[in-house]
Parts: C-alpha cells; sequence; structure tokens
C-alpha cells in the first residue's frame, strides 16, 4: 500500500517555537447579528462608523474592526441582515420542517394519497414514528435513491487495489468511489436507524456508529456523523459522512452565512462557525478555541509528541487539567471531532490495510475538509497517512487563502486527494462571499457540473459570487430548464432518475430562489452518475 507524503510546512518546520508567540496570535471577528439596530447598519455601512459596528462585532483587535471589516462591510450587512431574517423565521422554520416531516412520512407510509384515503376508511392509516426504520427525512424524500450504482464494482476494487497498490481505474473505481460518497452524505440526513438498514441491507457494508454530537454554542447535539466500512473484519475503506445543512433547521443555514473567523496561527483564518460544529470552541468564550486548536501552549496532549501515533493515549487524557481547571468535559469528549477521531485510530489499529475517506453535502462538506485539517493541526501523522480521500458536495467556503495553502501541502501531494464538487449555480459553494481581496477562498480540485451534467476540472466554480444581474438572469433561466427537465429525465436516462413529485415542488420553488433549489442533493447524484467527462485520477487504495 503506497504511503501518502505531504510537502513540509512552516507549521512542521516552526512546531518547536515557544509558547509566548502563539499565545500572541489569537486574532478574531465575531459577527453578532442579534446585536445593534437597523440605523447602527446603516451608519456602519454609509460612514464605517467604528461606534456603530462594534454594536454587532466584536475582535480581538480594533485594527480588524476599522480596516479589513470596514473594507468588506457591505459583505458583513448582507450577512447579518439574512442571519436576522433566518433568526426571525427560525421557529416557523422548525414547526414547517416537523409537520413537512410527517406528512411525507404519513403519505410514504401508506402508499401516497389514494393509499392513504384507503387506509382512513378501513381504519387502518399506518401513523409515522420519528427516529424509527420508516421514518425517512426531508431529504430523503426528495430523492429517494438507497441503492449504490456500482456497488459490486465498488467493493471488487476495493479488494483489487489495496493489493496491487495501484490507483483505482477511471470508469470503476473513480466514479464508485464518488458515487458512495455522495449516497452516503445524502443518507447522513437520516436517523440512526434508517442509515445502519441501508448500510447493511441495501449496500452490504459494515455499519459501525452513529453520532448526534455537542455544539457548545448552540448548547444542543447538533452535529450529526456517521462511520461505515466495507467489511466488519480486515477492512479496507473507512468513511465517515457529516450531516449537512437541514432544509428547515435555522441555526445550520445561520452558520452557513455567518461571517465570523478565528485565526489559527500558522495555519490561517478558519469559519468559527464550523469549528464550533465540531466541537472546537465557542465565541461565548474564544480562549476555547485556543485550548482545542493551539494545544502547545496548553499542555493538553493531542499527540505533540510529534508522531501521532494510533496506538498513543491521547484520546483517553481527555480530563487533563489546563490552566488549572478543568476544560474537557463529558460533553465536550461528546463533540464531533474528538468522538471521530477517536473512533477512527481505533479502526485504523484494527483494519491494517484500510484507508479512510471523509465526505458531506453542505455544511456536512464544510466539516468533511475540516476535520482532517484539524487532524493536521494536532499532528496525527500516522492517521493522515491512512487518508485515501475528502469528497466533498456543495460545500462552503471554510477559510481563508492561507489556510488553503496550508492544507494544499498535505491533500494535494503527491496525488490530490480532495474533490469538491459544484452542480451549477448551487448558492451554498458561493458562501461566505469571496472577491480578489476578501477573506474566504476555496481550495482542492473543483469538479464543476452543468446542468448538463457535463463535467469541468476547475479551479473555482464559474460566477463565485453570484454578482451581478447577468448572473441572476442565467441563474433564473436555468431553474426553468432545470422544472422542465425534471419532467424528462426519467425518460431520457432511465426509470433511477425520475424526480418525486416533491422534488417537482422544489424545482417550482427554485423558480424564485434557483441557488437554493440546485442545492438539492438530487443533481449531485445526477452529476456523479451521469458525468460526460471523467477528468480526475483519485488517489490510491
Amino acid at each position: 500500500m503506497a504511503a501518502a507524503t505531504s510537502t513540509p510546512t512552516e507549521f512542521e518546520e516552526n512546531s518547536n517555537d515557544d509558547d509566548k508567540s502563539e499565545m500572541n496570535i489569537t486574532n478574531y471577528l465575531i459577527v453578532r447579528p442579534e446585536k445593534g439596530g437597523m440605523l447602527d447598519l446603516l451608519r456602519y455601512l454609509v460612514w464605517a462608523d467604528i461606534g456603530s459596528g462594534v454594536k454587532f462585532l466584536e475582535s480581538s483587535e480594533e485594527g480588524i474592526m476599522g480596516g479589513e471589516a470596514a473594507d468588506h462591510r457591505w459583505i458583513i450587512l448582507v450577512s447579518i441582515i439574512v442571519r436576522k431574517i433566518i433568526s426571525l423565521f427560525g421557529k416557523p422554520m422548525e414547526c414547517t420542517g416537523f409537520v413537512a416531516d410527517f406528512f411525507l412520512n404519513l403519505l410514504f407510509q401508506n402508499g401516497g394519497i389514494m393509499g392513504l384515503l384507503l387506509n382512513f376508511l378501513q381504519g387502518k392509516v399506518v401513523t409515522p414514528q420519528r427516529d424509527t426504520e420508516t421514518f425517512i427525512s426531508t431529504i430523503g424524500h426528495l430523492d429517494g435513491r438507497m441503492d449504490l450504482y456500482r456497488d459490486e464494482n465498488l467493493l471488487e476494487q476495493l479488494d483489487n487495489s489495496v493489493s496491487a497498490e495501484k490507483i483505482a481505474t477511471e470508469e470503476i473505481g473513480n466514479r464508485a468511489l464518488m458515487d458512495l460518497c455522495i449516497m452516503a452524505s445524502k443518507l447522513a440526513y437520516e436517523n440512526a436507524k434508517v442509515v445502519q438498514s441501508i448500510v447493511v441491507q441495501h449496500w452490504k457494508m459494515h455499519f459501525v456508529e452513529f453520532y448526534n454530537c455537542w455544539n457548545d454554542f448552540q448548547k444542543e447535539m447538533s452535529t450529526q456523523v456517521f462511520i461505515l466500512c466495507d467489511k466488519p473484519k480486515d477492512a479496507n475503506l473507512i468513511l465517515i459522512s457529516f450531516r449537512g445543512t437541514e432544509p428547515f433547521d435555522a441555526d445550520d443555514w445561520g452558520t452557513d452565512f455567518d461571517y465570523s473567523w478565528y485565526e489559527i496561527p500558522k495555519l490561517g483564518r478558519v469559519h468559527m462557525g464550523f469549528l464550533e460544529a465540531l466541537g472546537l470552541g465557542n465565541r461565548a468564550d474564544t480562549t476555547t478555541f485556543h485550548n482545542h486548536l493551539q494545544m502547545k501552549s496548553t499542555g493538553f496532549n493531542h499527540g505533540y509528541d510529534g508522531s501521532g501515533s494510533l496506538s498513543s493515549n491521547t484520546d483517553s487524557d481527555m480530563e487533563e487539567n489546563v490552566g488549572h481547571k478543568k476544560f474537557l468535559s463529558e460533553k465536550v469528549k461528546k463533540t464531533a471531532y474528538y468522538a471521530v477521531r477517536k473512533k477512527l485510530k481505533s479502526m485504523l489499529m484494527e483494519h491494517k490495510n484500510a484507508k479512510f475517506v471523509v465526505t458531506g453535502h453542505s455544511l456536512g462538506g464544510a466539516l468533511a475538509v475540516l476535520f482532517p485539517t484539524v487532524l493536521v493541526l494536532h499532528q496525527q501523522t500516522d492517521v493522515m497517512n491512512r487518508l485515501l480521500g475528502v469528497y466533498t458536495f456543495g460545500q462552503p467556503r471554510i477559510g481563508n487563502l492561507q489556510l488553503a495553502k496550508f492544507m494544499e501541502a498535505h491533500l494535494k501531494y503527491p496525488v490530490p486527494k480532495y474533490f469538491r464538487v459544484v452542480y451549477s449555480y448551487d448558492l451554498v459553494p458561493r458562501l461566505p462571499c469571496d472577491d480578489k481581496t476578501f477573506l474566504y477562498k476555496h481550495f482542492g480540485v473543483c469538479l464543476y457540473y452543468n446542468s448538463l451534467y457535463v463535467e469541468q476540472k476547475l479551479d473555482e466554480e464559474p460566477d463565485p459570487n453570484f454578482y451581478g444581474l447577468r448572473s441572476v438572469v442565467l441563474a433564473h433561466l436555468n431553474s426553468v430548464w432545470e422544472l422542465i427537465r425534471s419532467f424528462v429525465v426519467g425518460y431520457t436516462h432511465g426509470p433511477m432518475y425520475k424526480e418525486s413529485w416533491f422534488m417537482v415542488f422544489a424545482r417550482i420553488m427554485g423558480l424564485a430562489l434557483p441557488g437554493i433549489a440546485a442545492h438539492c442533493p438530487t443533481d449531485y447524484v445526477n452529476s456523479v452518475r451521469l458525468g460526460k467527462e471523467r477528468v480526475v485520477r483519485m488517489s490510491s487504495f
């Protein structure tokens, strides 16, 4: 099995710098839409009034408030307004989602409208029960496909490629592995019992565990992730799939539109909301980010012996005293990063030939690429040597250009390991907004699919910010085409591509909000399965 290598970085070369230098670099910017009023926003936007800005902005340095934040204050203004609107409709969104889930499952479990009517007349109506094997999420009703596209070829390819130490073949390995990743990303929206049922009964793989993980900022178990492997013994592939933005979850959408960031010394600036979702800090106390992300200066053992050994006991030391107080509580142990890392290290020791893949759609894609980023930060070398790849779908930006360059040194050489799939006018990959001088930047290989499912390998997707009248007009025209296509795709490409009535309804909604409708997993599944040009060689199994 070919060992993964990486180019030395400034972080590794200077890992023995004194603690004081790290402590001095703790820059951050927090956008608090709940603070200040519309008049304050107007003053800050038009006159760059710092006094008004500080009412809804918090930063580590005054220079950030008057410099970078002021220069990009119009984007911050958009972020604040959108998040205020999302927060205002938070409860209605939650209630709508509850009703929609129940109604969709009521129809599904009773055989549609006619079946429900018949069962009602016979007194045999099936009442949906949440968190059961038959209760499907809204995302699941948008796209009801459960089976893998080429599951038998994928398993055969896994067995052959590990022993042969070769790059997966383009037509079989790449397409099958990407299909597994998008299907796993879609499956992550389901409850634990549905996930286990699909993995075991449909995919014939081994279900490992489903996690509901703690977000200390939101004070709830709001991050979900599951793990599977291709077989229970001597596995070749371990897959980690993070749940993405749920359609009716205001907190998820608020995180996507958040502009807040935290700077990790020598690595770069990272989206604060995504760090919180992984369980790596809480903006209510910014020192928590330092405790999690700059461990060398805290004395907390995260593998800073430089080896990142799989057999190290770092994950059993979570209750060490940090700065004369217990920092990691039982809740912190249940956060996504720590829970998944502990299980992953255990599985890599158990399955000696296995490599692992991390994947996710939307917010899940951001967490999928951030997870190995923090593994690199914590110098988990032995773990990262077993990384096969990161595959994200409709993923928002997670950090700045410095972070991009840092991670490309670990995920690009000797072969690309990070692939970011973007479909057409999907809005979420364009968040948070970016321009030539702006903070947030994408990195990795972009596999862009247009609405004809033609694939291009690009550095950045077209129209990266939806700026200008031209982009808006083209996005709306494209949504009209997607609606027309939804009625014929089942005939042109086969029954498995026939879209549900609920997906057609989403297409109709997309006439007004094309960037949101294009974000549905349906088009990402179709892109992987119908992509007309295969231009990328994936990393070796």
